[in-house]
C-alpha cells in the first residue's frame, strides 16, 4: 500500500497504477517554489520503491504546467546572501535528477506556460505530451540570471545547437515547433484529444511488465555515463535474470497461452 505524504502545492490522485500529480499554484502559474520542490521530491521517495505504481504523470492547475521558480523565494533569500541563492538553485537541480532517475515511467502534460523551471521538468520526463498552444521558453536570461540546474537537461534532451538557441534568446515557442525540436513526442490541438493522447499513452505503458520497464529506464540512461563493454556486460546478467525471474515467466507463458500477461489486465 502506497503511503503518499501530505502536500499543500500539490494535488495527488493514485488511481488504477497510475500517480496523477498536479502542480497547484494556479494564481501563480504554478510558479516553482521551495516547498513545491520539497513535496515533489518527498512524493518520488514515497514510490521509489513500489512499482505498483506503474507511472507518475505531472501536470499543472489552472491551464498552466509551470512558469519557472518562484520570484518570491528567490527575493526571500537575498537578505542572506549568496549561499541562500546556491541551496535554493541547487535544490531544484536536485528534484530534476530524481525525476529523471525514478523508476516509474515519468509522463508530462504540457499546457500553457512551460518556462525555466516547468521547461527543466519537461525535459525529465519518459514522456511529453503538449498542447498546440503551449509556450516554451528558458526566460532566465531577460532576468539577468542564467538557466543553471535546467542547462544539462535541456541539453540532452534537445541538443546543444537548440539549447544555445533557446537559452541565448529566451526566444518563446509552441507546441508545434517543442515537437520540431524533440522536446515532447507528441503535440495536440485541443483538450480532448491531448486527454485522449494521455490514456493512450498510459495504456501502453501497462502493457508492459513494471520490473522490465524501470530496469530498462536505468539502462537506457546509463549509457550515457558508461563505458560501453561493462554497461553490456551488466545488461547481460540483467537480461538472464529477468528471462528466469517471474515477470520473464509470465510474459513468455502468456505469449505461449495468447492471452495477455497479469500486469497487464
Amino acid at each position: 500500500m502506497v503511503t503518499l505524504p501530505n502536500c499543500e502545492t500539490l494535488l495527488l490522485n493514485l488511481e488504477a497504477g497510475v500517480l496523477h500529480v498536479t502542480l497547484n499554484r494556479p494564481d501563480s502559474r504554478n510558479a516553482m517554489s521551495l516547498a513545491m520542490v520539497g513535496e515533489l521530491r518527498a512524493v518520488l521517495d514515497s514510490v521509489q520503491n513500489d512499482l505498483s505504481v506503474r507511472a507518475i504523470v505531472l501536470r499543472g492547475a489552472g491551464g498552466h504546467f509551470c512558469a519557472g521558480g518562484d520570484i518570491k523565494d528567490m527575493a526571500g533569500a537575498r537578505a542572506a546572501g549568496a549561499e541562500a541563492y546556491r541551496e535554493l538553485n541547487r535544490a531544484f537541480g536536485a528534484l530534476l535528477e530524481q525525476a529523471q532517475q525514478a523508476p516509474q515511467v515519468v509522463v508530462a502534460v504540457l499546457e500553457g506556460a512551460v518556462l525555466g523551471g516547468g521547461f527543466g521538468l519537461a525535459c525529465v520526463s519518459d514522456i511529453a505530451l503538449a498542447d498546440q498552444g503551449a509556450k516554451f521558453g528558458l526566460p532566465e536570461t531577460t532576468l539577468g540570471i542564467l538557466p543553471a540546474q535546467i542547462a544539462p537537461f535541456v541539453v540532452k534532451r534537445i541538443g546543444l545547437t537548440q539549447a544555445r538557441r533557446l537559452a541565448l534568446t529566451a526566444a518563446r515557442f509552441d507546441g508545434a515547433e517543442a515537437l520540431h525540436l524533440g522536446l515532447v513526442h507528441y503535440c495536440e490541438s485541443s483538450d480532448s484529444s491531448l486527454e485522449q493522447r494521455l490514456d493512450e499513452v498510459l495504456g501502453q505503458i501497462r502493457q508492459c511488465a513494471p520490473h522490465a520497464n524501470a530496469q530498462t529506464k536505468a539502462l537506457l540512461l546509463a549509457t550515457e555515463s558508461e563505458a560501453l563493454g561493462p554497461l553490456l556486460d551488466r545488461a547481460a546478467e540483467q537480461f538472464a535474470a529477468a528471462v528466469t525471474g517471474g515477470e520473464g515467466t509470465e510474459g513468455t507463458m502468456a505469449f505461449m497461452q495468447k492471452r495477455k500477461p497479469k500486469w497487464a489486465l
